[in-house]
């Protein structure tokens, strides 16, 4: 679904079971920039937030946590912010190739979840969302469910807040192109320790 003059933001969020720079956390830190690698690849991605300090795209404003940090009594999460033309696009990404093999190995890496992993909201086209923004409206979901400000895959709705139906054909023709775009990268990824 193209929501002209409009983008689709998506934040997500999650704690290590251990330090980044632990054993435990090292088949996420490999994956990581090939996971990067392969949104700037698939259609539809249009940007994504860097991390101050860190060589990259520029940070879109200070990194701002969600709540479910400091209640869970951790010094540091793991968090992404990017945009893309359309849900279909970043589903077809999530589920398919790189990301897909990082998310069936997340439950070796990241604390069980109270909360949802991932916020989807609309932006008007040309606007960066911070992370405030993000944290704001995972912690929206959390607390009060998906509607037209935060909403999740299951539950989408458009930029004018009326729930959508996702273009299953549209994503397919998209996972099968990401696959192809990823070829290399997904390769790579396959060989990596868990």
């Amino acid at each position: 679904m193209t929501a002209a003059g409009h983008q689709l933001a998506i934040y997500n969020f999650g704690i290590h079971v251990d330090a980044s720079d632990s054993a435990a956390a090292r088949g996420f830190v490999l994956r990581e920039p090939m996971n990067f690698a392969a949104a700037e690849r698939a259609p539809g991605f249009i940007a994504r937030s860097g991390y101050k300090g860190v060589p990259g795209p520029r940070s879109w404003g200070p990194l701002v946590f969600p709540r479910f940090l400091t209640e869970h009594g951790a010094a540091e999460g793991v968090s992404s912010l990017s945009l893309w033309r359309d849900i279909e696009s970043l589903m077809a990404f999530t589920y398919t190739g790189v990301h897909a093999d990082a998310l069936k190995h997340a439950r070796n890496w990241n604390v069980v979840q109270e909360w949802p992993p991932m916020v989807l909201f609309w932006v008007p086209a040309g606007r960066r969302p911070d992370w405030e923004e993000g944290a704001k409206r995972l912690e929206m979901l959390f607390d009060h469910g998906s509607g037209p400000q935060c909403f999740t895959f299951k539950e989408p709705y458009d930029p004018d807040g009326r729930p959508v139906e996702i273009d299953r054909a549209l994503m397919k023709q998209l996972a099968a192109e990401n696959l192809t775009a990823q070829g290399e990268l997904l390769d790579a990824v396959l060989k990596l320790p868990v």
